[in-house]
């Protein structure tokens, strides 16, 4: 099994994600195979609306230095998204405010919960797909701090 970086871009040509695709077939997969599953991913994962899906685009990603880019995770298929952050925030939000009973007035602390939980979690998994660097690990949580709050 072979994994790949793809990024699945709009009409415009801005990319929305980059997925991680991981193939299983035997022998030497070509590109094709990796952009068509990546945009298969981007429709169930809902990406953009029904209406929209033939816009889509993918290319095989290209790393580059700087500043971060979206990265693709197995946490959220959309969630470099700003809408699809604040969707994943907002349902985690949920889920730990019932958890502890449903209190009054405190929304805002149950909110920055789940997103500090949420990007821990996304930091964890870009500094294990970076092969885990030793004494790295708050380099990750620092760049998707500054990348979300952009």
């Amino acid at each position: 099994m072979t994994e790949r970086l793809v990024d699945v871009m709009d009409g415009s040509g801005n990319v929305l994600h980059t997925y991680v695709i991981t193939l299983s077939e035997s022998g030497s997969a070509d590109d094709c195979a990796y952009q068509a599953k990546a945009l298969e991913a981007a429709a169930h994962g809902r990406l953009v609306p029904d209406a929209k899906l033939g816009t889509l685009t993918a290319r095989m990603h290209t790393g580059r230095g700087g500043q971060m880019a979206p990265y693709g995770d197995d946490l959220q298929g959309n969630s470099e998204t700003r809408q699809g952050l604040e969707q994943a925030v907002r349902e985690r939000a949920y889920l730990l405010w019932e958890k502890e009973g449903r209190p009054d007035g405190r929304a805002e602390e149950y909110w920055h919960r789940a997103l500090d939980e949420h990007l821990r979690e996304r930091a964890y998994v870009l500094w294990q797909q970076e092969g885990s660097p030793e004494g790295r690990q708050d380099e990750y949580w620092r760049r998707l701090v500054e990348f979300q709050a952009q």
